[in-house]
C-alpha cells in the first residue's frame, strides 16, 4: 500500500478514500492506511516508542492509558502474542500505529496473531503508513492529539474526526491513575519473573512485606518483588495512610502509571507525605517517582516528546556508570528550584533531565525509568536490591 500523508485543507474530495483506516492529527494532517484490530474510533495522545521488541508488554502497560502508540520499529507483530506477557489484566492503550503489514507470527510461544489480540482487547489500529514521517513530525512539533478511525466501509467524515481530536482535553491536567488503579486491594500471587523452560515459578518464602500503591502498576514489578522473596499487597491509589499502616509493611512502593502527576498529586501527595513521616522505606518508579518528588516540594511539567523506548542511556551520578534503561513517560521533574533535601542520583544522557532522586535523611528514593525491564535491558535491577536492603535494615527496628 502506498503510504500517504495529507492535510485536511486539500482540495480533493476526501470523504471516500481507498483505505480502511485513517489517522487524523489535531493540526489537520492525516494519514491513510489499512485498519488493524478493533473496528471503531479511538482518540488519544500520539507518541512514539523506539523499542524493537516487547510490543505486547508495551501495549499492555497501563502507563499508555489514553495514548496511541506509534512504533518506530517496522516489524511489529512478527512473534505473535501469548498469555504470559501481559503487564496488566486490562489493556488501557487507545490505539496502535504500525508501519508494515503484520506477517504470520513465527515464535514457539505464540498463541494468537496480534491483529486478533488487538481486536479481542478492543484496540483500534492502523498499518501501512509512513511512521518515520509521523515520528519526525512528533519530534519537531511535540506529541499531538490524534484520532484513528477504522471501518471497512472506507467512508470517513474527516472534518468530524478532526473536531473530535481537537475537542479532546489531552493528557495535561488529566488524572488517569484513578481510572486504571485496582478497584479492590489484593495480595500478589507470588509469581516470579518468567524464565525459559520454567515459565512463572512461585515464591515460597515471604521474608518482607511490600505495600504497593497502584497508580497503574506493571506485573513484572510484582514479579521482581517475588524474586526477592517479598509478599506484595497491592492497594488502590486513594487508600488512606491508616489502612496502609494497618497492613504492617516493611516498605512502600509507588508504582508507575499514566496521566499528569500534578493532577494525581491532589490526593496522592498528602498520603505520600504522611508515609514519609512514618520513616518507612519508599521506592518509586515513573509516575511514582514524579509523585514522590511533588510530595517533597518539587514541580513537574509536561515534556515536548517524552521518553519511550528500551535504549535510553542514564548516568548513575553516585557510582559514575551508565545504565541502558527502559522508559515510558511524558512528564518530568523540574530541576529548577529543586528542594535542598532532594539529591539527584540519576540523569538522562539524552537531554540531562532528572532520572532519579533520593531524600537525603531517609530511606526514600525513586527513578524515572523502569528497572523491571519488561521489555528492556536489565542494567537497573540493582534498584530492587537497594530497596530490599533498606527494608531489611528498617525491619530490625521496632516500628509498631
Amino acid at each position: 500500500m502506498k503510504k500517504i500523508s495529507q492535510n485536511i485543507n486539500s482540495k480533493k474530495n476526501l470523504k471516500k478514500i481507498d483505505s480502511t483506516a485513517i489517522l487524523v492529527l489535531q493540526n489537520g494532517k492525516f494519514f491513510k492506511g489499512a485498519g488493524l484490530g478493533y473496528q471503531g474510533v479511538a482518540t488519544g495522545e500520539v507518541c512514539f516508542n523506539t523499542s524493537i521488541t516487547g510490543y505486547q508488554e508495551i501495549i499492555s502497560d497501563p502507563s499508555y492509558a489514553d495514548q496511541i502508540i506509534n512504533f518506530t520499529f517496522p516489524h511489529v507483530g512478527n512473534v505473535g502474542t501469548n498469555k504470559e506477557d501481559h503487564e496488566s489484566d486490562r489493556i488501557w492503550t487507545k490505539g496502535v500505529i504500525i508501519n508494515t503489514e503484520i506477517t504470520d507470527p513465527s515464535n514457539y510461544r505464540s498463541l494468537k496473531h496480534l491483529d486478533e489480540w488487538l481486536r479481542k482487547n478492543k484496540i483500534v489500529g492502523i498499518t501501512g503508513i509512513d511512521t518515520r514521517n509521523l515520528t519526525n513530525f512528533i519530534r519537531d512539533k511535540g506529541a499531538p492529539k490524534g484520532t484513528i478511525s477504522f471501518f471497512k466501509k472506507k467512508i470517513f467524515n474527516i472534518k468530524k474526526l478532526l473536531k473530535t481530536t481537537q475537542k479532546w482535553s489531552g493528557l495535561k491536567n488529566l488524572d488517569l491513575a484513578e481510572k486504571v488503579t485496582t478497584k479492590k486491594n489484593y495480595v500478589w500471587q507470588d509469581f516470579k519473573t518468567w524464565k525459559k523452560g520454567e515459565g512463572f515459578l512461585k515464591n515460597k518464602k515471604k521474608l518482607l512485606h511490600v505495600v504497593a500503591i497502584d497508580y497503574g502498576i506493571k506485573k513484572n514489578i510484582l514479579r521482581y518483588f517475588s524474586d526477592f522473596k517479598c509478599k506484595v499487597t497491592i492497594v488502590s491509589c486513594k487508600t488512606n495512610v491508616l489502612d496502609i499502616l494497618k497492613l504492617k509493611p516493611n516498605g512502600i512502593f509507588l508504582s508507575n502509571g499514566p496521566g499528569d502527576p500534578a493532577a494525581t498529586g491532589k490526593y496522592a501527595i498528602p498520603i505520600i507525605q504522611e508515609l514519609i513521616k512514618n520513616n518507612l522505606p519508599i521506592f518509586g518508579i515513573c509516575l511514582g517517582h514524579q509523585l514522590l518528588s511533588l510530595s517533597l516540594g518539587a514541580r513537574t511539567e509536561k515534556m515536548k516528546l517524552g521518553h519511550r523506548g528500551a535504549n535510553h542511556p542514564v548516568k548513575n551520578l553516585i557510582e559514575g556508570n551508565v545504565e541502558i534503561t527502559s522508559q515510558n513517560h511524558g512528564f518530568e521533574v523540574v530541576r529548577k528550584n529543586l528542594p535542598k533535601n532532594i539529591k539527584i542520583t540519576h540523569q538522562s544522557l539524552f537531554d540531562n533531565s532528572i532520572e532519579g532522586i533520593q531524600l537525603k535523611n531517609k530511606p526514600v528514593f525513586s527513578v524515572q525509568y523502569h528497572p523491571e525491564s519488561n521489555p528492556g535491558p536489565q542494567d537497573s535491577v540493582y534498584l530492587f536490591k537497594q530497596f530490599i536492603k533498606s527494608m531489611k535494615k528498617n525491619a530490625k527496628k521496632k516500628r509498631y
